[in-house]
């Protein structure tokens, strides 16, 4: 099942998840748009490395604020980064 959301290109999301996978050691099919990160096992320091590799990988700055630290899913954590995304775009 392909996952969509908002403001991010299938590829790019591919990429995105691919990045939330390796780095936050959970198997790329367990990643669902409703899957919380205390169901998946990732802790606030394995998010610290998700964000490092997407900041790599896509050459952007991501700040940690509100929206972002109070990302309960992979879906809620999704849409905030295409925000974020978008913004760094601009």
């Amino acid at each position: 099942m392909k996952l969509k959301v908002d403001g991010i290109e299938p590829e790019t999301l591919d990429r995105l998840l691919d990045l939330v996978a390796t780095e936050g050691m959970v198997e790329r099919d367990k990643l669902t748009l409703e899957a919380t990160f205390e169901e998946l096992g990732i802790q606030s320091a394995d998010m610290v490395v998700i964000l490092m590799a997407i900041e790599e990988e896509f050459g952007i700055y991501i700040p940690v604020d509100g929206d972002l630290a109070d990302a309960q899913t992979v879906g809620d954590f999704l849409k905030v980064l295409a925000e974020r995304m978008k913004d760094n775009a601009a």
